[in-house]
């Protein structure tokens, strides 16, 4: 089984769509672990804030199947990848990491957001502050520490009823 990170993200009926990107991960992993969900600007383009999260669990799935998987649920909740990149979306779901696997097919892994964005490194160490990245040799939370980049963030209150 291999450890998986998922960064969960929404700005586009944020609620809802958190709420069943887990159900939806919840049903295809079983046991899900989740940080605290915390709202922050958009990036890389004028919109709506989001809402993000990371997730946690294990899996025997590839790589592959797993990002497939993320694709299935983005997919039945409206994703557009007709879109730009930078644009606002129903539901991202990102793999960060699978086990200590260093890759560039058929996913780049361990995922680059890890160091860039706040909203990906902040709930990432609040979950996982011992994992360590498999790049750095340093753990998440140091990396946390060590951030330096002017991100806004804010926790949020989250009902998950």
């Amino acid at each position: 089984m291999a450890r998986i990170y998922i960064s969960i993200g929404s700005n586009i009926n944020r609620s809802y769509h958190i709420q069943a990107a887990v159900s939806a991960l919840k049903q295809h992993f079983g046991t899900v672990q989740l940080s605290s969900v915390y709202e922050s600007e958009a990036v890389g383009f004028c919109g709506d804030a989001f809402y993000n999260l990371v997730a946690a669990t294990d899996t025997a799935l590839s790589i592959a199947d797993c990002v497939s998987v993320f694709k299935q649920i983005e997919d039945a909740y409206g994703r557009d990848r007709s879109s730009a990149r930078f644009s606002g979306r129903t539901l991202d779901l990102d793999l960060l990491t699978y086990d200590d696997a260093v890759c560039a097919e058929p996913i780049a892994l361990p995922r680059a957001e890890i160091g860039e964005n706040a909203f990906v490194l902040l709930p990432l160490s609040e979950l996982a502050p011992a994992a360590v990245h498999p790049v750095s040799g340093k753990t998440y939370a140091e990396l946390w520490q060590q951030y330096d980049k002017q991100q806004k963030l804010w926790p949020v209150p989250f009902d998950w009823e």
